[in-house]
């Protein structure tokens, strides 16, 4: 009796145990699909706040170029002009007046400073905004560069456009010069090199950027501090790119920037 009992109560049970197994189930599935819609969700939100902080850093970027071409515009139609100016004017004292001996000597000093404010005015303009870049490209305006250096004798820069010519767009070639500028200049502040060579090659769909001097390398830990590398990676960022800092095993420093070839 006992026996039948029992069998009726596992016939009873079986069903039941099913209907439960199978609610547990769909309750574990159903909380996987949760999971992974929630997964999916995430990752599509950090890929539109990437994204977003991209596009608010290609912005960012723009503006301080507009910034920096006007400033440039100013300086040259505006600060040039008046010096180029005041200069004519002085000349023509110099030339028209009958001047004493300690006269001239103070005109001629006035004019050379005049002659230096002018020459200052159009290298700082030239350097917030190179004419040659526009008209030019990078390359060139890069070697326009290296023979302005090299004049100066005490530092050589070497410049490799190998395989360069595709033109980008300004805005790329644009930030690809001023971290050549960034670099460059820290190399003369810092690093007590003589010689930096600059290599710039076109290959796979990219453009790629090689930087080395044979100076004294950086301190690893104060690397942000000592060659701006947050301005360096920003910009390259901006461009979609990636870029690599560190110390040449022949000494100085060694760094690698790829961008990808755009237009």
């Amino acid at each position: 009796m006992e026996t039948a009992n029992d069998i009726n109560f596992l016939s009873a049970l079986l069903p039941l145990t099913g209907v439960v197994f199978l609610i547990v189930l769909g309750v574990l599935l159903l909380n996987q699909q949760f999971k992974k819609k929630l997964l999916t969700q995430k990752l599509k939100q950090e890929k539109l706040n990437a994204q977003h902080q991209f596009e608010l850093l290609q912005a960012s970027i723009a503006v301080q170029e507009e910034e920096r071409k006007r400033i440039a515009r100013d300086l040259h139609d505006e600060l040039g002009a008046a010096l180029s100016m005041a200069r004519m004017h002085l000349m023509h004292i110099e030339q028209e007046t009958a001047l004493q001996p300690a006269q001239i000597t103070h005109m001629q000093q006035v004019r050379g400073m005049l002659e230096n404010a002018l020459a200052s005015t159009r290298r700082i303009s030239h350097e917030l905004m190179p004419p040659l870049l526009e008209s030019f490209g990078l390359a060139q305006t890069l070697e326009a560069m290296a023979t302005d250096l090299n004049k100066l004798g005490k530092l050589q820069l070497e410049v490799i456009t190998g395989n360069y010519s595709h033109r980008l767009p300004l805005a790329a070639e644009l930030g690809l010069y001023r971290v050549c500028m960034e670099l460059v200049n820290n190399t003369i502040r810092h690093a007590q090199a003589t010689h930096i060579r600059l290599h710039l090659q076109q290959q796979a769909g990219s453009v790629i950027l090689h930087y080395n001097d044979n100076g004294k390398g950086f301190d690893e830990t104060n690397l942000k501090k000592g060659i701006g590398q947050h301005s360096i990676e920003t910009r390259i960022h901006a461009l979609n790119g990636t870029v690599t800092i560190k110390n040449s095993e022949q000494g100085g420093i060694a760094v690698t920037a790829e961008i990808p070839l755009m237009g």
